[in-house]
Formats: structure tokens, C-alpha cells, sequence
């Protein structure tokens, strides 16, 4: 019986025909100057190619970080939103996003939260921080889906609103904050300090949630709260860390800290260390390293991304934030 399944694996030597496709090669060339055909329109050509493609990836991943991060959204996404450009410090302008009403296919939760809302009560709210990218889609959807399990959320700015496309660009826009700490620990301030300012926010419910770079920040926000304005939660994805048990002290409230066991950038000893600290202060925390994963598995256009870990991780996010700002 024939299958048409059966595949052959031909090899060809084709070293004997470097001569013939040599003079073929002549040829052409020969034939194309004759025409009059300019050859630098044959590289434009294969340039012009090449930049549909690369423009046709982009899409395709952007299509599917929109694709996977609103997989995040649950059974909460009937919740109608509101959003805008807000300018919270200085030159720094953030992505304000909030809750104004909800379908009875919502949880009751959430809906009588709305619900209260409307009856001038307030949110608990989030200051979150992007990436090493900047303030780029990415976060903003972020934002909408945590929005979307009632809270007013603000994604700050620290980049004054450039955003990183390369690896190089992000690491001079990262470089530059680090330079200067006391800048980006301002903003940040400014951010809680504006969330505070709101009429919809209960200013006694205000956290920060950060990855990679941004959790670094979450950290330091929560180092360098403000007495007047203190937080009531920190959450850290995978960002750089302090195990100083006295620095630690500073903090009153629960951490929760979203880790990879693979990550090349924060190492499980210093989750580890940084857990201790916390551990020895009596600060209440949740530290999660997951396995196999490494640094931003939580970022679906990247490498590293691992969706099942993701979602668990968001799934954790959310219940120690309805813990304990709710």
C-alpha cells in the first residue's frame, strides 16, 4: 500500500556546481547592466523585505502579549474603565485607569464594590511601576486588569515618557535613574502622594507592584515611604533586592515577592536573604520562587515567558491584595 507519509531525506554534493552557479552568476549581472536595471535596487528590494518582516513580527508580538495578558482579566471583563494621561510630578505623566461600572456577569465582590463607589465610598489604589521598557503597552494593560478587580490604579512614569524598543536603549533609560535614585524615589512619592489626593481612593489602601526594574523601585518606594503617606502593601516581581535587616525595618506592612529559580539577575540566595530579613523584622510576607522559570516569565514578549506561571502568580497577586487591602 502506498503512504504518502514516507519522506526522503536527499543529500546533494553540490561543490561540483560552484562553477557553473559562478558563471550563471556572471550572467545575470551581465544581463541586468545591459537592461539598464540599477543593481542597488535589487538590495533595496531585499532591505524592503526585510523590514516587512520585522514589522510583521512586532505585530505578532504585540498581538500576542495583548493576546495573553488579557487571559489575566478573568470573569472581570465586562467592567467598564476609565483612563487618562494624568500628570502626577513634575514633567512625569502616568496612565490613571479605574473602575466606573460593571454587568451582573461580574463577581459580587467587585460589583458591590463599584457599586459602593457610586455611593461616594472609595478604592483601595496601586502605583505601578514598568519595566526596564518604560511606560509601554505592556504595563498599561497591566493596569486596566488590575483596575478591573476594583482598584485605581496609576502606572508611573519614570522614563518622562520616553520608551525603550531595544536592549541597549532600555539599558541607558535604566542607567540614567539609577544615576540619580533620589529623582525616581521623588516621583514615586509624588505618585502616592497624588493616589492619596483622589476622591475615589481610600488613602489608608495605597500599594506599589513593580517587575523587574519596576520591583526594585516597589522595594525602595517602601524603603523611602513617606511617614505621612505610608503603604499598605509592597509586591515585588523578581527585582533587585536589599537583605540589610535594619534598612528592612523600615517597612510596616506585608511584601509579597514573585521569583524564578532560573533568574540570572536575582539569585535564589538573595531571595532567600532578603526573605530572612523580613523573617527577623516580623513583616509579614509571601515569597514565592517558582521552578524552571527564569528573570521576566511574567512578560509575554519575552523569552522567558512562562504562561501557566504567570497566571498562578497574578492569581496569588490578587488574593494578597483583596487580603489585605480590602
Amino acid at each position: 500500500m502506498h503512504n504518502s507519509s514516507i519522506k526522503y531525506n536527499i543529500v546533494v554534493d553540490t561543490s561540483m556546481y560552484k562553477p557553473y552557479i559562478t558563471i550563471v552568476f556572471v550572467f545575470f549581472i551581465i544581463l541586468i547592466s545591459s537592461l539598464n536595471f540599477p543593481l542597488n535596487n535589487i538590495v533595496l528590494l531585499a532591505e524592503g523585505q526585510q523590514q516587512q518582516e520585522q514589522q510583521q513580527s512586532a505585530i505578532s508580538g504585540s498581538t500576542k502579549t495583548v493576546t495573553e495578558l488579557s487571559k489575566l482579566n478573568g470573569k472581570n471583563s465586562s467592567i467598564t474603565l476609565e483612563n487618562k494621561t494624568v500628570n502626577y510630578f513634575e514633567n512625569a505623566n502616568g496612565y490613571l485607569v479605574y473602575p466606573i461600572s460593571t454587568t451582573t456577569t461580574t463577581s459580587s465582590s467587585i460589583e458591590s464594590n463599584i457599586s459602593a463607589n457610586n455611593d461616594n465610598t472609595t478604592f483601595p489604589a496601586m502605583v505601578m511601576i514598568h519595566e526596564w521598557w518604560g511606560l509601554n503597552e505592556n504595563i498599561k494593560i497591566m493596569a486596566e486588569t488590575l483596575a478591573k478587580e476594583g482598584y485605581v490604579v496609576l502606572a508611573a512614569d519614570l522614563y518622562n515618557g520616553q520608551v525603550a524598543n531595544t536592549t541597549e536603549s532600555a539599558q541607558n533609560l535604566v542607567s540614567k535613574v539609577r544615576e540619580n535614585p533620589s529623582e525616581s524615589i521623588n516621583n514615586l512619592q509624588h505618585a502616592v502622594r497624588y493616589l492619596a489626593s483622589l476622591e475615589n481612593v481610600n488613602s489608608s489602601k495605597i500599594a506599589s507592584l513593580g517587575w523587574c526594574f519596576g520591583g526594585g523601585q516597589s522595594l525602595q518606594l517602601a524603603l523611602n515611604t513617606e511617614p505621612e503617606y505610608p503603604l499598605a502593601a509592597t509586591i515585588i516581581y523578581y527585582g533587585n533586592l536589599v537583605s540589610d535587616q535594619e534598612s528592612i525595618s523600615k517597612i510596616k506592612w506585608p511584601v509579597l515577592g514573585i521569583f524564578g529559580d532560573q533568574d540570572k539577575s536575582i539569585s535564589v540566595e538573595s531571595v532567600k536573604q532578603f526573605e530572612e530579613a523580613l523573617n527577623a523584622n516580623g513583616i509579614t510576607n509571601e515569597i514565592y520562587i517558582y521552578k524552571g522559570v527564569g528573570h521576566a516569565f511574567a512578560n509575554p514578549s519575552g523569552d522567558n515567558y512562562a504562561p501557566q506561571e504567570t497566571q498562578d502568580a497574578w492569581e496569588k497577586t490578587v488574593s494578597f491584595l483583596k487580603k489585605y487591602l480590602k
